[in-house]
């Protein structure tokens, strides 16, 4: 008897594309590609660009295949933030988080091999999906990006925080985030607030199934806690795949660049390194 093959995630971004992703893509959306180029523009949020139904299929296939090979993520308040002050109005928090993730960053890890099995590592190193994050960032990206893939449940967040990295000579004068996010109906919301003018007065909604969000970092912002619908905490759960890219400097040869489609490489020289990890959201 012929054994039937588990399903499988494709192994091009492009194939969960709709017609508008595949514009996007393919350099032919003026008001997208090249967002990010603005410098006050710090996100984009998108929405249309991934087909709702395979979107659906492939959140569904993450659910079940990989819920169970994920590790909590917990940067709590400081016990001493408030006991250790010593002078009024001099409040200081470091980031704050509580997330699941899978760690596929490391081969040996139990997450990895599932994700491996699934095709989603194969998805998460496509080409493609490097194309997107180029082609709406305006900006040739290295290759050897971080990938990282997050799991909330109801309470978890990330508190306010920057994503900047002053002390990595590739990502201190800024870098590329890439999220996708599929959300499963037992969830009411989750938001993104972000700073606009000195204050965290801007928000998005992004508990969306497919829709994508493409950050030029740093800058300040945080991710509200999950909340679900009533009744319903069990199966309530937002899973976001995510990307991180460093910008390919002029000496940067071509083997090594992922460029917004239509763009050529200026200048071709020496050998760049591997992209930093993913960063948490």
């Amino acid at each position: 008897m012929v054994r039937a093959m588990a399903p499988r995630f494709p192994t091009q971004f492009a194939d969960l594309l709709t017609p508008k992703g595949r514009r996007i893509l393919e350099g032919r959306d003026s008001e997208t590609c090249g967002a990010l180029l603005d410098p006050t523009r710090p996100f984009i949020a998108l929405q249309g660009v991934i087909d709702v139904k395979k979107a659906t299929q492939v959140r569904d296939m993450l659910d079940v295949a990989m819920r169970d090979t994920l590790v909590t993520m917990e940067d709590p308040i400081p016990e001493d933030s408030i006991s250790g002050m010593v002078e009024n109005y001099t409040e200081a928090l470091p980031k704050t988080v509580r997330v699941r993730t899978a760690l596929l960053e490391s081969r040996r890890s139990r997450s990895w091999r599932a994700a491996e099995a699934l095709g989603l590592v194969a998805l998460l190193r496509s080409d493609t999906f490097a194309g997107f994050a180029a082609a709406v960032s305006g900006r040739a990206l290295k290759r050897g990006w971080g990938i990282q893939t997050l799991c909330y449940s109801p309470g978890d967040y990330t508190g306010p925080h920057t994503d900047h990295h002053p002390e990595e000579d590739d990502a201190r004068h800024g870098y590329v985030d890439m999220h996708v996010s599929l959300t499963l109906p037992a969830v009411d919301h989750q938001y993104l607030v972000y700073a606009k003018d000195g204050h965290f007065s801007e928000l998005t909604k992004v508990s969306t199934v497919g829709g994508v969000t493409v950050y030029r970092l740093p800058f300040w912002h945080y991710t509200t806690p999950l909340v679900a619908k009533k009744a319903r905490e069990e199966t309530a759960r937002r899973w976001v795949l995510l990307g991180t890219f460093l910008d390919a400097g002029p000496k940067t040869r071509a083997s090594s660049t992922i460029l917004p489609s239509g763009a050529r490489l200026p200048v071709q020289g020496t050998t760049v390194g591997r992209g930093m990890e993913a960063g948490r959201r």
